[in-house]
């Protein structure tokens, strides 16, 4: 069995527990874990720094769509936050000095991309091959997240595309955009904060929609010196804000629900914006909905309509049929010459890429076990794969509220299972696939009569190969933390070296 103590030869690094990823999810873990006195730990980072998708996801305009004093810790609270909705470079520096407060950036592995995590049965332990080194550890987490790999569309001729062109998330600083034919694919989350951008910088600015997103006002402002003085001084109010604020957005999950009185309050929230901000008919015909709202993800933003009314901004809502060259090749023949083509269409947050990395205690990699639509326990373990937990996978996504919320919970649970395992002397944790089912079937039930399910559009948040709901938790967030945030040792079977001292239902 791995004990605390770190153990190393001159080839392998091993550790009782390793986290894969450094943004909110591996730098929480990697804080609790410190917080609890755990120092066998280190935490795989792919990039040369902290932060995740904060740290990828530098394009012009990036901001988050929920209030800084929810979208923190709620252990390490910011009473400096500049305004309601917190820029990307902001955040950024959050994590960072969380990290560094937090006293882990020695556990701190940068620049070991994860290759392969496999599962050693008869030594109970994960052996982990990264781009630095090998490692083997008792406990494997993932906290990867699922807006960490760009996801491309499926267009003929894309990769040929003879202008410059990147995605969203690794936005290319170097590239010559003023007066430049730009086009934008996509009109979700990332791609309304870059239009608007754009249009600034751009000769001509096209933007290729696939399907129209509902946008409600932003109610941001600038936070007063008074009142970050007032959090700092008084960290009770920081806490009554943080309060106010997660029951403001819990309020808002019976929309999700489908319930009439609360689903025609937002859409006419959201379609009056429009009208305010868009006069021409013709034109906010194409930008109205064709879906019922909350199919897909509600944004926010002052700015993003208006800017379809600059002289040098034309929406196209005809669908692609192919690039050539430098040309984005319409469905009706017609086509638009671009010098420079952003690439704006999300993650692969419905099949996550390091479900291909991992595998478990048949020798199956996790993503072909997950071949039919991933699931999981609690949101967070996977029979056939022990003394793995997964964060901000399978049902842990929210259609109201604040991830970072998710997070805790998720860390309060693999905390609670870490202290089975230490008690109980265990090296072997495995949920049962009864377990699993019994929660993958609560979940599906809940997700019945939802807008994800219900609301006539296809978005990733419902997964094409069984058309079940497997990113988004179907459910209030207070629901979660009852269900997900605390450890149930009755699904598990625990081992030690030679016995089995726990058995599951």
């Amino acid at each position: 069995m791995i004990t605390d103590r770190v153990l190393s030869n001159e080839t392998v690094e091993r550790h009782r527990v390793v986290i894969v990823g450094s943004g909110f999810s591996g730098v929480g873990m990697a804080i609790k874990l410190k917080q609890q006195g755990e120092d066998s730990f280190v935490v795989l980072e792919r990039e040369s720094a902290v932060g995740g998708t904060w740290r990828d996801n530098t394009y012009p305009g990036a901001a988050c769509d929920i209030q800084s004093h929810l979208y923190s810790f709620s252990f390490m609270p910011n009473p400096k936050w500049s305004r309601v909705y917190a820029p990307q470079g902001e955040i950024l520096d959050y994590i960072q000095d969380c990290a560094r407060k937090g006293g882990i950036m020695p556990h701190m592995r940068f620049d070991s991309e994860l290759l392969s995590a496999e599962w050693d049965e008869s030594r109970r332990v994960w052996r982990i091959s990264t781009s630095s080194g090998e490692y083997e550890s008792q406990v494997l987490i993932s906290a990867a997240g699922h807006l960490s790999d760009p996801k491309y569309p499926a267009i003929d001729g894309i990769e040929e595309f003879s202008g410059t062109m990147f995605h969203s998330a690794r936005w290319n600083h170097d590239a010559q955009l003023e007066g430049k034919r730009i086009g934008v694919l996509g009109t979700g989350a990332s791609a309304i904060q870059i239009v608007p951008e754009m249009a600034k910088v751009a000769g001509q600015l096209t933007v290729f929609q696939r399907s129209a997103p509902y946008v409600v006002p932003r109610m941001d402002r600038e936070y007063t010196g008074a009142e970050k003085s007032m959090f700092e001084r008084l960290p009770e109010t920081a806490k009554d804000l943080r309060r106010e604020l997660f029951w403001s957005n819990e309020a808002r999950f019976p929309q999700r629900r489908g319930i009439e009185t609360f689903i025609d309050k937002v859409t006419s929230l959201a379609l009056g914006h429009l009208e305010e901000q868009v006069r021409d008919e013709e034109l906010r015909a194409k930008l109205t909905p064709d879906y019922s709202i909350g199919c897909k993800r509600i944004l926010i933003s002052n700015v993003y309509f208006p800017t379809y009314l600059r002289d040098n901004v034309e929406l196209e809502t005809t669908g692609i049929d192919r690039i050539d060259g430098n040309r984005v090749v319409l469905r009706d023949g017609k086509s638009h010459e671009l010098d420079v083509l952003i690439v704006s269409t999300g993650f692969e947050a419905s099949d996550l890429p390091i479900s291909y990395l991992i595998r478990g205690a048949s020798g199956q990699l996790l993503s072909d076990h997950w071949a039919g639509g991933e699931q999981a326990y609690a949101c967070s373990t996977v029979n056939g794969f022990p003394n793995l937990f997964i964060m901000n996978g399978p049902n842990s996504g929210l259609g109201a509220g604040s991830i970072i919320f998710v997070i805790e919970c998720q860390i309060n649970y693999i905390l609670g299972a870490l202290r089975e395992m230490r008690e109980r002397e265990s090296n072997r944790i495995e949920v049962s696939r009864e377990a699993e089912q019994e929660f993958v079937e609560m979940v599906n039930r809940k997700a019945q009569g939802t807008v994800w399910i219900d609301g006539g559009c296809k978005s990733w948040y419902v997964d094409q190969r069984n058309g079940r709901l497997t990113t988004i938790w179907p459910d209030f967030m207070s629901h979660f933390r009852q269900l997900n945030g605390v450890f149930n040792p009755d699904a598990y079977a625990f081992e030690n070296e030679h016995e089995l001292v726990g058995t599951a239902r």
